[in-house]
C-alpha cells in the first residue's frame, strides 16, 4: 500500500521520530505506485504554488516552509521552524531504495538550521 501524507509540524518528513505521525493532516492511499506519484507530484505543486522555501529528497519527502512559522519548544528552550510536508510512503515507511527518484532531489533555499538539541538533531 502506497500513501501520500500531508503534515504540518516541527520535523522534516524524513525523520520518522516517536510520534510523527501525530504531524498528519492527510492520507491518500493506492495500490498503484505510479497513481501514488501522480497524486504525489500534484500536491507538490499546490504546495509549492503557496510557499518559495522547500526542500525535496529523491526519497519523494518534501519540506515547504515559511519563515516566522515557527513553534516555541519548552524542552529545549528556542524555538522551532514548523514544515508543511509531504511524503509518498509505502506501508507507512520511506520508499525503498529502486523507487527513489534523483529528479525529485532539489530545494529553493536551506533548511533553517534551529534544531531541538533533545530530540538528537543536528
Amino acid at each position: 500500500m502506497y500513501r501520500v501524507v500531508t503534515m504540518y509540524g516541527t520535523d522534516e518528513p524524513w525523520w520518522f521520530f516517536d510520534g510523527w505521525k501525530e504531524d498528519i493532516v492527510s492520507v491518500d492511499e493506492f495500490d498503484d505506485f505510479y497513481k501514488a506519484l501522480k497524486c504525489y507530484k500534484k500536491e507538490w505543486l499546490k504546495m509549492a504554488s503557496k510557499f518559495k522555501e522547500y526542500t525535496s529528497k529523491e526519497g519523494l519527502q518534501t519540506a515547504f516552509w515559511q519563515s516566522g512559522d515557527e513553534e516555541w519548544c519548552e524542552e529545549c528552550v528556542g524555538y522551532l521552524q514548523r514544515y508543511h510536508s509531504i511524503a509518498l510512503l509505502e506501508d507507512w515507511h520511506a520508499i525503498p531504495l529502486e523507487k527513489k527518484r534523483s529528479g525529485y532531489s532539489k530545494k529553493s533555499a536551506e533548511l533553517p538550521g534551529r534544531f531541538c538539541a533533545l530530540r538528537g538533531e543536528a
